[in-house]
């Protein structure tokens, strides 16, 4: 799906009473949902969001209908996102232990500095505040991504060339 078509989706739910919109497209699954003024993103199926324009000719937003009304006084059974719950916990867990080096940027991640070297930090590895983890390209500029703390390297958070969001944690460290 395109990133641009999501962003207009979100921004659209927020100008509505839409509270939960789920669309699947070509293996991905994507669910928006709003607690107040926030809109959440999940993402199943794919690890990542075809970022090309080709899937969506034309306007992306006419390719999807209103929503119909729910009324949740006629439900028979709760609905649980058993999933999403354990991602929570487990997101939580690592947050309260583990301190997170995160994306400045958004741009593609990558782990070596050209695809023959070494990646520059792997699990296990011990890091210094400064010392370069990743390298995130945006805009055709490589940008060297430094450590924010000292530790080690519990666990590598994106793969290599993946897209990456400004905020997005890359790496867990303790």
């Amino acid at each position: 799906m395109d990133y641009k078509a999501i962003i207009n989706l979100m921004k659209e739910m927020n100008h509505t009473d839409l509270t939960k919109l789920e669309i699947e497209e070509e293996g991905v699954k994507i669910c928006l949902e709003k607690a107040g003024n926030i809109v959440n993103v999940t993402q199943s199926a794919l690890p990542q969001i075809n970022m090309s324009s080709a899937a969506f000719p034309g306007n992306p937003a006419a390719m999807y209908q209103p929503m119909p009304y729910y009324d949740a006084s006629q439900a028979t059974t709760p609905v649980v996102h058993t999933e999403t719950a354990l991602q929570t916990a487990e997101k939580s867990a690592e947050d309260a232990n583990h301190k997170k080096i995160v994306s400045p940027m958004v741009g593609t991640f990558y782990a070596s500095s050209s695809p023959d070297k070494a990646a520059f930090v792997k699990v296990g590895d011990k890091v210094k505040k400064g010392q370069t983890v990743c390298i995130i390209e945006a805009m055709k500029l490589m940008n060297e991504i430094e450590s924010d703390h000292d530790g080690e390297i519990v666990k590598i958070l994106v793969t290599n060339e993946q897209m990456v969001e400004f905020g997005q944690p890359l790496f867990l460290v303790k």
